[in-house]
């Protein structure tokens, strides 16, 4: 998070983190989440909570056209540092990181997570037309 110590000093980029429906946008929407997010922030720290990555990979485990967006955004899950949290559903995880602020902001496609992640008062990356990624503020 980008907190020196407490004295609410930027350290480093901001961290974002990434929800499966983010991570499976590539296919689902043809968006380039990684260039998307470079357009956007330029420098950021992506993580993954581990409960997102169970539940990509649940979905993949399936067929169709959500198992292989499953697939890939499991493949893209492995440019980000995998985090723990005390959820085990992935949609509470990311609150609990925005709510506890360690996290920047939170990257969704997930209108409902959307919502939850403003209460929390944490920023929201989320597209806005066909492949484009712009910031919420809560």
């Amino acid at each position: 998070m980008a907190d020196d110590a407490g004295t609410g000093e930027p350290t480093g980029p901001p961290v974002i983190a990434l929800d499966a429906s983010a991570l499976m946008a590539p296919v689902e929407t043809n968006v380039r989440l990684f260039e998307e997010l470079d357009r956007v922030l330029g420098a950021y720290e992506p993580v993954v909570p581990s409960a997102v990555l169970a539940e990509l990979d649940g979905i993949g485990s399936g067929a169709g056209e959500a198992a292989t967006a499953a697939s890939v955004g499991a493949d893209l899950a492995t440019r980000a540092e995998t985090v723990e949290t005390d959820e085990a559903y992935a949609d509470d995880a990311l609150v609990e990181l925005a709510r506890t602020a360690r996290v920047d902001y939170v990257v969704t496609a997930d209108r409902p997570l959307v919502e939850r992640v403003l209460d929390a008062e944490t920023p929201v990356l989320c597209l806005r037309g066909p492949n484009t990624l712009t910031v919420t503020d809560p």
